[in-house]
C-alpha cells in the first residue's frame, strides 16, 4: 500500500532540497543554475494522483518555504500554488486517461498561470513590474521539469485501490 509520505512527503521534501540545491551560488560558463520552482510539480500531479486534505497544506508551506527562501512578498508562491492545485482538482475527472500531450499542454498552462500570479502580486506589492526576462529565466526551467510530474502520475497513479 502506498502512504502519504511515498506521494506526499518525500516528493515534498526533495521539491525544497533541490531549490535550495538549486540555489548554490555555482557558475558554469559564466552562467548560474536555474532556479525552477520546484513545488510545481506537485501542485500539478497531487490532485491527478488523488484527493487529498493533505496536499494542499504541504503546498501552501512549500509556497511559503519558497517566499521567504526567495525574499518575495509573503504569500505569492503559496497562493500560486494553491490556485494551481485547485485549478487542477476541479478538471481531474476530466483528465484521467488522457495523452501525454494534453497533460503537458495543461501542464504549460498551470504554470503560466502560477507565474501571471506571481507577477501581478509583485507588480501589486511593489509598484514595479518584475523582469520578464527573468520570469522567462525562471519559468522555462520549471516548464521543462513536466517529466517529472508525469513521472509521478503514472507512478502513483492507481497506486491504492481504495480511491478510484
Amino acid at each position: 500500500m502506498v502512504g502519504p509520505m511515498q506521494w506526499i512527503g518525500y516528493p515534498a521534501l526533495i521539491a525544497a532540497a533541490a531549490t535550495i540545491l538549486f540555489a548554490i551560488p555555482l557558475r558554469l560558463f559564466g552562467l548560474t543554475l536555474p532556479e525552477p520552482v520546484w513545488p510545481m510539480v506537485l501542485a500539478f500531479a497531487w490532485p491527478l494522483i488523488r484527493p487529498s486534505m493533505l496536499a494542499p497544506v504541504v503546498l501552501f508551506g512549500l509556497g511559503l518555504f519558497l517566499d521567504f527562501f526567495w525574499g518575495g512578498k509573503a504569500g505569492m508562491w503559496a497562493l500560486s500554488l494553491l490556485l494551481i492545485y485547485g485549478a487542477i482538482l476541479l478538471t481531474a475527472k476530466y483528465l484521467a486517461g488522457q495523452a501525454t500531450i494534453v497533460l503537458f499542454a495543461l501542464y504549460v498552462a498551470s504554470t503560466g498561470l502560477a507565474f501571471a500570479v506571481a507577477y501581478f502580486v509583485t507588480l501589486g506589492s511593489l509598484g514595479n513590474a518584475p523582469n520578464l526576462l527573468a520570469i522567462m529565466g525562471q519559468m522555462i526551467p520549471t516548464l521543462l521539469l513536466f517529466p517529472l510530474a508525469n513521472w509521478l502520475i503514472e507512478r502513483f497513479d492507481d497506486a491504492d485501490v481504495r480511491f478510484r
